[in-house]
């Protein structure tokens, strides 16, 4: 078939390059996983992107998870709407950061106290923060290819673009903020185990992605979430889960309420502002009690809890508890799965399939892929290949062999057909 004209694109991105580092505001959205230049978009609307060259994709992307109800859901339209003509910002309170806090903490048995932020990396950082300042200790656990944003001390082994463009540490990072982190391979028990037997009475807290989306998606064994709740617990840790794309997204609830686990804390973002800049961290009244005023642990922000983002994410939740869309969301992506996976066989390409809900990724590997180790066996030189020919037809995946891709609930069984029909097609042309 013939490769779309995508001049307009690619002439956007040579001017962004001369205003903005690399023609990107984030690393992942710069191609570097599969080559060529990132389309730009004019705009979105349930399912589909539309680029400035006027093509549509059936977006598996929805702004790297947010848009579980689709682009431009009316509720969500409106109740924005509404709030950016009372004001778009107070620095002030508002009873709307009050009734999405409530909504959080009804739907999540682990969270008693809320506190929004503007991103998840704030999330993230100021949970951290939060688990020195409860315990008194230094020591953070994080795993090889979860990422938690670009906070300092997450910012070693990391996932998401830091994997894609292969600089897992970054320049700029001083050696002292990260000699208190400590690596370890995800879903090793016998690590996790030996690590807290020799250094558990210095360990503040462990973070991860209960289930990993930043090296693709890879969810955790039965043995390696119980004992990390088991060792947390006799040691005195703070259990830290890093919700940010699974939040509201694999249930109502997300991962935790999903796989039956209380962690001390857990970090959102994406879903819970409906789309709009948003993260928030919450947990155990006694752990949230530090923070200021309430107590001596400092986080601050000015557009914190802001009244837009405040009232998309109301009408986000709200959507989604009283019309859940999670078991639809569930087997359509279990169709993409059986098809791709038969897609695959009959190119004769090596390839495994991972899911959680309405989470997934196709690896181009023979191997099961549990930790970093086993989803870098994946032949990332095919999948380029294959996210080309996908957009080609009109299917826009992640462009990258580690990230997860999204189903969302604009999505219809034919658009699904159309997925699996276009992954035929580009296995049997790619090879």
């Amino acid at each position: 078939m013939q490769t779309p004209d995508r001049t307009k694109s690619a002439l956007a991105f040579e001017r962004a390059k001369r205003a903005i580092p690399g023609g990107v505001n984030s690393p992942a959205r710069a191609f570097g996983g599969v080559g060529g230049s990132p389309l730009f978009i004019a705009r979105a609307h349930g399912p589909r992107l539309y680029d400035l060259d006027g093509h549509e994709y059936l977006d598996f992307i929805g702004s790297w998870g947010p848009m579980i109800l689709g682009h431009c859901h009316p509720k969500v339209v409106d109740a924005a709407v509404a709030a950016l003509m009372n004001g778009s910002s107070y620095g002030a309170p508002c009873e709307l950061e009050t009734q999405l806090a409530e909504l959080v903490i009804a739907a999540v048995p682990s969270v008693e106290m809320v506190r929004f932020v503007s991103s998840g990396t704030e999330a993230t950082m100021s949970a951290i923060r939060l688990a020195r300042g409860f315990t008194g200790r230094d020591r953070i656990v994080k795993f090889a290819g979860c990422y938690h944003g670009h906070v300092d001390s997450l910012l070693v082994s990391a996932g998401s673009s830091a994997l894609t463009l292969g600089v897992p540490n970054s320049p700029g990072v001083p050696a002292g903020c990260t000699n208190d982190t400590t690596v370890l391979r995800f879903n090793d028990t016998a690590a996790l185990a030996e690590l807290f037997a020799a250094k558990g009475d210095r360990i503040a807290g462990v973070i991860l992605e209960p289930i990993v989306g930043n090296m693709g998606l890879v969810p955790p064994s039965d043995e390696f979430r119980r004992e990390l709740r088991r060792l947390t617990q006799k040691h005195g840790a703070l259990l830290i889960y890093d919700e940010v794309m699974t939040g509201f997204r694999l249930g109502y609830g997300g991962a935790q309420v999903l796989l039956g686990e209380s962690p001390d804390l857990s970090c959102y973002g994406k879903i819970i502002g409906g789309g709009y800049p948003v993260g928030a961290y919450g947990g155990r009244a006694d752990v949230m009690g530090k923070v200021m005023p309430a107590g001596p642990v400092f986080q601050a922000g000015t557009l914190s809890g802001n009244p837009v983002a405040m009232a998309a994410g109301i009408a986000t939740l709200t959507e989604l508890r009283d019309n859940p869309p999670y078991a639809r969301l569930d087997a359509q992506s279990a169709r993409i799965g059986a098809g791709l996976l038969e897609a695959a066989r009959t190119a004769n390409v090596p390839a495994r399939f991972n899911r959680v809900g309405s989470m997934w990724t196709l690896f181009f590997t023979g191997t099961d892929v549990t930790d970093l180790d086993t989803a870098k066996t994946s032949d990332t030189a095919r999948f380029a290949r294959f996210f080309w020919a996908m957009m080609d037809r009109g299917v826009y995946l992640p462009c990258s062999q580690f990230e997860a891709a999204f189903t969302c609930a604009a999505m219809t069984d034919a658009h699904i057909e159309q997925t699996i029909g276009a992954a035929s097609e580009s296995l049997a042309v790619i090879g």
